[in-house]
């Protein structure tokens, strides 16, 4: 018998009472005796699918309660919830749109269990099954389906997660469709990864390599046409017949170069030869380690926020979705202990002419082992004890310390030639890492920017603070120079504090629609990418 959401209690009820009148009465029963096999018959089955599906939902507590607060109504397999049914099982074979590994969902089986279920009990414990198949691909396409910090002990992001109950309950009041479109990141570059992940699916290649080592304009030969079919390949140049390196060739090879990172000099050079050979499946990895990236990121991130791409080596300030400011930046060096992480936290003020207080583990692993040399040694840099008071280097004997019982901290005042420059940005973190100037410029002239200890360097500092202040006054560079030229160390408020997040896109679409490629300077998709495949991730236009 199929299963009734409506309660059966009172059918039972009738039957018990007619059954017990018909006996005392000594009438004949057989028409109550017929009712009452159907309503103990519900009664039974009823009980059946509630024990089932509370025994299948104990050891999740978002599930149990939901359907308990329900009174284990349905979800699934009741009547006239078959555009559930489909819209859940579309959407599941479907998941490999999103980058998402299809097999986690067990689509397969979900639909094999429908066919082959027979009793209360199997209804009951199918619902439950696909209720969890809902809260799992809720979770996977919401906020990712990779916990960051699992794969890469740098990624410090707080991610997203939704409230399962919650996402239960929604689905439970919403077309199911539409919940279901609702659930992906709904940002722009979201959108575009996706179109791009399907274009590129559809190409094995985009024809042969350019095989030369470096071709300037006026070059000919084999590896020109190579590289005028290859740039035509990628959208960068409309077919051509042309022979030799000419200077729509050169035009195209710059545009090419400056949506992979590199100086846009058109002149096809080793690295941009490396790039431009770079295959489609090797991009898709790129794109599908964005799109899961983009999840991690599914939250709020201000009207106004600083974006700092690592692998771009810039940081920028987007105002309403639109960039308004952007500097060229050095990041974390590419030693494991000196890597930027990544994680989102708020600006809150500006330090002017800033003191820099060395982390105790540059102090004890650089410094310390110098003096112990030569106890002059960063001479520049002040000793100081734990109540702040500089120490004569000649007050210490160095070689009696370890870097665990050095007993002093080291700090180097105000001046321009501090390794933190004349301005820093502070978003207070566990990590000890922010925004600053640097009186290291020449670093801001290479292509790979990765030198720091950890913290974020700034090509244009005073532009950077000007475009921040501008928030708060009608004349930032007055303030800021009256600050600065002071000497002294000043912290400025924000008077509206502005979100920053630190992130690593090696693929990710500029404002003019068109996707940029970076380095994979950490080797973090890389890692990421590989788990994804681990979970389930298949490469390809058909997967799902």
């Amino acid at each position: 018998m199929r299963y009734q959401t409506v309660s059966p209690l009172p059918l039972i009820r009738g039957a018990k009472v007619f059954l017990l009148s018909a006996l005392m009465c000594g009438a004949a029963v057989n028409p109550g005796v017929a009712q009452i096999k159907v309503a103990f018959s519900i009664e039974k089955e009823t009980s059946a699918f509630r024990q089932s599906v509370a025994a299948a939902a104990a050891n999740d507590k978002a599930i149990a309660e939901f359907y308990h607060d329900s009174d284990y109504a349905p979800i699934w397999m009741g009547q006239g919830q078959e555009a559930r049914r489909s819209a859940l099982l579309a959407a599941l074979s479907d998941a490999g749109v999103h980058g998402l590994p299809v097999a986690r969902y067990d689509v397969a089986e979900l639909i094999a269990a429908a066919k082959a279920a027979r009793t209360e009990g199997d209804r009951g414990r199918l619902d439950v099954r696909m209720t969890r198949a809902l809260l799992d691909y809720a979770r996977d396409v919401q906020t990712g389906a990779l916990v960051p910090g699992k794969v890469v002990n740098e990624i410090k992001l707080e991610v997203p997660v939704r409230d399962r109950r919650a996402n239960l309950e929604a689905f439970a009041a919403s077309d199911p469709v539409a919940f279901l479109k609702s659930l992906p990141p709904r940002t722009q570059a979201y959108a575009q990864l996706m179109r791009t992940k399907f274009e590129l699916e559809q190409r094995s290649d985009w024809g042969p390599q350019v095989a030369a080592k470096s071709l300037k304009p006026g070059a000919t030969g084999p590896a020109v046409l190579q590289l005028r079919d290859r740039l035509v390949a990628l959208n960068y140049l409309p077919r051509s017949v042309t022979a030799s390196y000419d200077a729509a060739i050169q035009k195209a090879v710059q545009a090419f170069q400056t949506d992979m990172g590199l100086e846009a000099n058109g002149v096809a050079n080793a690295a941009t030869i490396k790039q431009l050979n770079i295959g489609p499946q090797e991009r898709l990895k790129s794109v599908i380690v964005a799109m899961e990236r983009e999840r991690w990121m599914n939250i709020d991130r201000g009207p106004r926020h600083i974006w700092v791409n690592l692998t771009d080596f810039t940081a920028r300030i987007v105002d309403h979705g639109r960039v308004t400011f952007t500097t060229r930046s050095v990041i974390g060096a590419l030693n494991a202990d000196r890597q930027s992480p990544e994680f989102s936290d708020t600006m809150e003020y500006l330090v002017i002419n800033p003191t820099w207080n060395i982390p105790r583990s540059i102090t004890t692993k650089e410094y310390l082992p110098m003096m112990q040399r030569n106890p002059n040694a960063v001479g520049h840099l002040n000793v100081v004890d734990n109540r702040g008071r500089v120490v004569p280097r000649s007050a210490i004997n160095f070689a009696s310390y370890s870097a665990r019982t050095f007993p002093y901290s080291m700090k180097q005042p105000p001046s321009s030639s501090n390794a933190l420059g004349l301005v820093k940005f502070m978003f207070p973190n566990v990590y000890n890492i922010y925004l600053h100037d640097t009186p290291s410029k020449s670093l801001f002239n290479r292509e790979v920017r990765a030198f720091s200890h950890g913290c974020i360097r700034l090509s244009d500092p005073f532009d950077f603070a000007y475009a921040l202040l501008a928030a708060q006054t009608d004349d930032p560079v007055g303030l800021f120079q009256s600050y600065l030229k002071s000497g002294r160390e000043t912290n400025v408020s924000l008077e509206v504090p502005v979100p920053v997040h630190l992130v690593y896109y090696t693929a990710y679409p500029s404002a003019s629609g068109r996707m940029e490629y970076r380095r994979d300077v950490y080797g973090r998709d890389a890692a990421i990418f590989r788990a994804l495949t681990d979970a389930g991730v298949v490469l390809g236009a058909h997967q799902g």
